[in-house]
């Protein structure tokens, strides 16, 4: 018999769109088990069924858009005046509204853009700033109607309600063991009932086991992120309008997503319980990356479960399809399923695959330690270089034909996905990492007339050696860096270079300007490597770590997306966060092919 049961929610906060799975332990015959029990497969006679319920109040208090487990206490009138959405517009306190303000008044300016209002006009609309820095408030009262935050979706189920003392009334919004909330379900608290039911009758044996939840929250949307035109930039010295399109023009995202097995209290403790989560943030970086809608997407940080579970599976229903390299397992410790990998994805209709590669970094270790280490030495070698660390190759053939003089040539791309050893101390595995990569890259550029991509992170600020070899095609002997190499890997250090005319993308912004909007993106550029101020942004480290690389003498940068803004982000919140689901950002660019010289 099912003589007890213990059902734990494991979160207190639930988020629109973040499935709710509780635990349901329960005790038969002396022991605990977690498997579920049901109608068709009971136990002793017995089964479980379970039901949500809305908790339906006469009061549904408004959230603050920057704590949104607080209930908000005063209203941004210059977001009301603008049109901007209202759930926007609440703060949870006086201070909430004043630090968030260099966030905040992006939405005003976006709003003031998109009406074309110039600096007075804008300031009569959204009220001058205050002593602190932010606009025109209003201060409102709990009672706020609910008639702001409803939804006219419709439920998922059919409405059963029963009514409850306080004001209260229950309305089943599901019927299984898990549950998503929704947006009609903002500001209410949900109730989760387990019942025992006799196999025989269908009735219930003894009452329910609940659990409650906090007020449903919105999920966190941050300002969206523009693509910037850049095009006319060519870093070869070529114009950008003899450039004629020949497979139209593709889009290219490289992400780290920050893996869950690596997303600790510990590490990132600043960041909310609930927005740490994996259930939140899997669904918030799936909304963020389709968004962009790019043709070519590739994340790095992607654990080997979570790519046959969900990334896989959703990417398809937005018409992608996938390619996954998992990282070795000779450091990496724990179940296989946990280890994460480098994934790309690509649009179906845009590009099909011919051939993917995949680099070990561990396999070329061995061999080179094999080839030139001491055999006393080799056991320190090793330890060294074997790090797990990966990189995907795929060649993809474009499906939009050529035309003019191309027609009826084939169109392919090359795009690697790599995230290079992340420890500081190790510069020397780092740019032998990325020098066996690019190697790797020079065969196949030999074997093919074809236009490459090199994306991820690689975990190398600007100006590092290991940057200076992709971006520049050699290193600098004098080059600090090079004074770590305890097993001598680097030498001879005239082996240290590579031919392909390799650009960053990013430093397209550092060459152009003229319009306040390429200007406020320059400001985000260090302006001595020409590459971003910063790609990763944590309580301990602010900084540039990925990058998109890409042929220069076969592709052009037509636009790119816009970079956040360090001062405002180091203000307000560091990554992760509510909003902003990894601890790096991500990079995309627009490239258009030039025409292939005529043989």
């Amino acid at each position: 018999m099912l003589s007890e049961l213990r059902v734990h929610l494991a979160t207190q906060i639930p988020i629109v769109g973040c499935e709710l799975t509780p635990f349901v332990l329960r005790a038969s015959d002396n022991a605990l088990y977690a498997d579920d029990v049901t109608e068709s497969s009971p136990v002793h006679g017995h089964f479980l069924r379970y039901k949500w319920y809305r908790i339906q109040s006469d009061k549904k208090p408004a959230t603050c858009s920057v704590h949104p487990s607080e209930q908000a206490t005063l209203q941004c009138m210059g977001c009301v005046k603008a049109n901007i959405p209202l759930p926007k517009s609440y703060h949870c306190s006086p201070k909430c509204f004043s630090d968030a303000w260099q966030h905040h008044r992006v939405l005003h300016e976006h709003a003031a853009i998109a009406a074309g209002e110039n600096g007075n006009e804008e300031e009569e609309l959204f009220g001058r700033p205050n002593s602190s820095g932010a606009g025109t408030v209003n201060s409102f009262s709990s009672s706020l109607s609910s008639s702001i935050l409803t939804n006219g979706s419709a439920p998922l189920y059919p409405s059963t309600a029963a009514h409850q003392s306080k004001g209260e009334t229950l309305i089943e919004v599901g019927h299984s063991k898990t549950y998503t909330p929704t947006a009609d379900d903002i500001g209410h608290k949900l109730r989760f009932e387990c019942i025992v039911l006799d196999t025989e009758t269908k009735l219930p044996i003894g009452k329910p086991y609940p659990s409650l939840t906090s007020h449903v929250i919105p999920a966190p949307s941050p300002v969206p992120r523009r693509l910037i035109t850049v095009s006319g930039v060519d870093v070869l010295g070529h114009s950008g309008p003899d450039f004629r399109p020949t497979f139209g023009n593709f889009t290219v995202l490289s992400y780290n997503i920050l893996a869950d097995r690596y997303a600790s209290d510990e590490l990132y403790g600043y960041c909310p319980s609930w927005a740490l989560s994996w259930p939140y943030r899997r669904q918030n970086l799936l909304r963020e990356i389709v968004t962009y809608r790019a043709d070519i997407v590739c994340l790095q940080e992607v654990q080997s479960n979570h790519f046959e579970e969900f990334f896989a599976p959703e990417m398809d229903k937005h018409g992608y399809e996938a390619l996954y390299k998992r990282r070795t397992n000779e450091v990496c410790t724990g179940k296989n399923e946990l280890i994460d990998g480098c994934a790309t994805f690509f649009r179906r209709d845009r590009f099909s695959n011919v051939k993917k590669y995949e680099v070990e970094f561990n396999k070329a270790a061995q061999s080179l330690t094999d080839a030139v280490v001491p055999s006393t030495q080799k056991k320190a070698a090793l330890n060294r270089m074997i790090k797990d660390n990966v990189a995907l190759i795929a060649v993809l053939e474009s499906k939009i034909g050529y035309g003019g003089d191309n027609l009826g040539k084939r169109q392919l791309l090359c795009v690697a996905n790599t995230h290079i050893n992340v420890h500081q101390d190790l510069k020397d595995v780092k740019l032998w990492q990325i020098h066996t990569l690019l190697k790797g890259l020079e065969k196949i550029s030999v074997s093919a007339d074809i236009p490459m991509l090199v994306c991820g992170d690689f975990n190398s600020v600007p100006g590092s050696a290991s940057h200076c070899l992709v971006a520049m095609g050699k290193v600098d002997p004098a080059h600090m860096d090079l004074t770590v190499d305890p097993l001598g890997i680097l030498r001879p250090l005239s082996k240290l270079s590579h031919q392909l005319p390799l650009v960053s993308a990013y430093s397209s912004f550092a060459r152009v300007g003229g319009t306040p909007l390429l200007e406020r993106q320059k400001r985000r550029m260090d302006t001595t490597t020409n590459e971003p101020l910063f790609t990763n942004c944590t309580r301990d480290f602010i900084g540039t770590l990925d990058y998109i690389f890409y042929t220069a003498d076969t592709l052009t940068v037509e636009s790119l997306l816009e970079l956040l803004d360090e001062e405002s982000l180091r203000k307000n919140t560091v990554l992760p966060s509510q909003e902003w689901s990894s601890d790096h950002i991500a990079l995309l660019a627009e490239f258009k092919c030039k025409p292939r010289s005529r043989r």
